[in-house]
Parts: structure tokens; C-alpha cells; sequence
């Protein structure tokens, strides 16, 4: 026995160990991390003030940059290439104020945002990138995709500041919902012939990416989860369990125009998920038809007296078009009225 004791002793002072290391290790790069974007608004800092001293005009300040990459490159190696040097230089103009560099987010993070001309949009990506701690890969894709214009237009004016500023916050049940969806990351061709069970798994093998679209605090319970009634067996596509609005959400694939029967079929799902499966502390479950297609006045009236929070939003197999969505954005700021 004695020998065992030992034995779990030591084994717990390896995990003990490895713990503080790779804490360490964490802390370390993110301190460095942190002084490498300071360093680099610095160096923007520098450059400006001299562009501005020297009144340098426009044609003039491409020069400065090819002359500083070559003399910098030759005394301090590498990172002074002369797409960085302009980086440096725009991060100083978009953030004049050191304080409001955040020393959670990478230089490459940076690089991606100064590729945002829009200032809401861009603010928006940065505080949603350390709400959700978001790897510079999944950042670019949500750039791609248009994240911040597709939940702009479910917003008013005052809204949709308040995105910018804050990031997208989850507070009630309509905040986990999109319109639409952007799903390209399945390979699926927005013309290709393939059943809902096609979906479904192309859905299961790039997991990780659906997370992200959903967004923050899913979890993934089961695929085809069923539920018996009057002896027949009926399956919901996805269940999964949002860990911030604390409650089951059900999601149904559809691979056409959704129905009047498919919100019926979902509002069904929604009652026994909330007697049978709902444990103490568990919220009334969510559900969302994510169709190819949907008619919005079917739905208002499909909807109408429901008391469950279900919700019908489109997904789409390509990328949106960047500029009739921000045109679409730019619109609503401009609107005087409920802003």
C-alpha cells in the first residue's frame, strides 16, 4: 500500500509540474506577444511623426518605408519587411492611443484587423476575438464571411454601435441566431444535389468549423437524437447545450424551403425536450430550422402563437457578397428613424 501512496504521489507531482510549466510557458507568450505589438506601435509612432515633421508628401512616404525596410532588415534582421513597415505605420493611425492595444491579440491578429477598412467592423473583430478567443485562421475566416455585417442587420442603428464597441454579446435567445448562416467551409457546391443526411455529416466532419459559425458557448451533446411517442421514433438532426443561455438547442436540417409542418414538427421536439430531457437549472430549450430557403410571411404566421423560442434563418453555401452587405449596413446608419 505505502509503495501505490508513493507511486500517486509522485504522479501527481509530474501533473502538478506540468501544469506551472505550460502556465509558465502561456504567460511567457503572452508577455512577449504583448511587448512585440507595442514595440511594433512604436515603431509606427516613429515613422508618422516623422512623415508629419517633415511634411513628406504621399509619393514620398512609399519611399521612406523601401528605404527604412532595407536599412532596418541589414541591422536588425528580420521583421522590418516593407508590408510590415506599413502595417506599423497604419496600426499607429488606427490606434493613436497605446491603451486601446490590447496585449491579448498577436501582431498577426493586428495585421488582420488593419485589413478592415470599416472602423465599426474592425472594433467589432477585435473585441469578439478576445470574447471568443478566436486563433488568427478562425479571425480571417469570420472576416470572410461577413460575421459583422450578418449580425448588423438584425440590429437598429444604436445597435449596431453597441456590436462595435462591445462585440456580440449573449443575453437572450435571439442573440445565438444568424441570418444567414454561411456554410462554405463544407465544400458543398451551392448547385450540387445532396440530402439532408449528406448535410448532416458534412456538418459532423467539420465540427470544429460549425462551432464558429454558431458562435460562442455551444457545446455538441449528440447527432440524430431520438424520441419515442405513440410507438413511432422521431430524430432531431443536432442537439446541442448553449453553456451561457444554460438550455438544450435543437437544430433541424433542412435541405429545401422550410414549411409550415417542419414548425410544427420542431415546436413538438421543443415540448418533450423540456419535459423528458430537461434537468433542475436547465432553460426551455431552443429551436432552429436552418433551411435552404424560407418565406418569410410563412413563417410569421407558422410562428404565430408558438410560446417555444424556435426559429426558422436560412443557410447559404458560399460567401456573401461583400458589398451589398455593407451597403446593406451602411443603410440602417444611415436611417434617422429608431436610432
Amino acid at each position: 500500500m505505502p509503495k501505490i501512496a508513493k507511486k500517486s504521489e509522485y504522479s501527481r507531482l509530474i501533473a502538478n509540474i506540468r501544469n506551472v510549466v505550460e502556465q509558465g510557458r502561456n504567460y511567457a507568450y503572452l508577455a512577449v506577444n504583448s511587448i512585440l505589438v507595442k514595440t511594433y506601435w512604436s515603431v509606427g509612432r516613429l515613422i508618422v511623426e516623422h512623415e508629419q515633421k517633415g511634411a513628406i508628401k504621399s509619393e514620398y512616404g512609399s519611399e521612406l518605408i523601401s528605404k527604412l525596410s532595407t536599412e532596418l532588415k541589414r541591422k536588425l534582421g528580420t521583421g522590418f519587411s516593407r508590408s510590415n513597415l506599413q502595417y506599423m505605420r497604419l496600426m499607429y493611425l488606427k490606434y493613436p492611443k497605446s491603451q486601446t492595444v490590447s496585449g491579448k491579440l498577436s501582431w498577426s491578429h493586428y495585421v488582420e484587423f488593419l485589413g478592415v477598412s470599416d472602423d465599426l467592423a474592425r472594433s467589432f473583430y477585435e473585441k469578439q476575438c478576445v470574447l471568443e478567443n478566436w486563433s488568427v485562421r478562425e479571425l480571417n475566416r469570420q472576416i470572410n464571411s461577413m460575421l459583422f455585417e450578418r449580425i448588423a442587420l438584425s440590429k437598429k442603428k444604436k445597435g449596431i454601435i453597441k456590436l462595435a464597441r462591445m462585440g456580440h454579446r449573449i443575453t437572450k435567445e435571439s442573440d445565438i441566431v444568424k441570418e444567414p448562416y454561411t456554410l462554405e467551409f463544407l465544400g458543398l457546391p451551392e448547385k450540387a444535389r445532396y440530402s439532408e443526411r449528406d448535410l448532416e455529416q458534412r456538418i459532423i466532419d467539420k465540427l470544429q468549423m460549425f462551432l464558429l459559425e454558431i458562435g460562442r458557448g455551444f457545446s455538441f451533446v449528440k447527432r440524430q437524437s431520438r424520441m419515442t411517442l405513440d410507438n413511432k421514433h422521431y430524430y432531431v438532426d443536432l442537439v446541442f447545450y448553449h453553456r451561457i443561455l444554460k438550455c438544450f438547442v435543437l437544430i433541424d436540417l433542412k435541405i429545401g424551403k422550410a414549411s409550415h409542418l417542419d414548425v410544427g414538427q420542431m415546436n413538438m421536439y421543443l415540448n418533450y425536450f423540456a419535459k423528458e430531457e430537461n434537468t433542475k437549472g436547465d432553460n426551455p430549450p431552443i429551436g432552429i430550422i436552418l433551411a435552404a430557403d424560407k418565406d418569410d410571411v410563412l413563417v410569421e404566421y407558422a410562428l404565430g402563437g408558438i410560446t417555444n423560442k424556435l426559429f426558422v434563418s436560412k443557410y447559404e453555401l458560399y460567401l456573401p457578397d461583400k458589398e451589398e452587405l455593407r451597403n446593406k449596413v451602411k443603410l440602417l446608419l444611415s436611417q434617422k428613424k429608431n436610432g
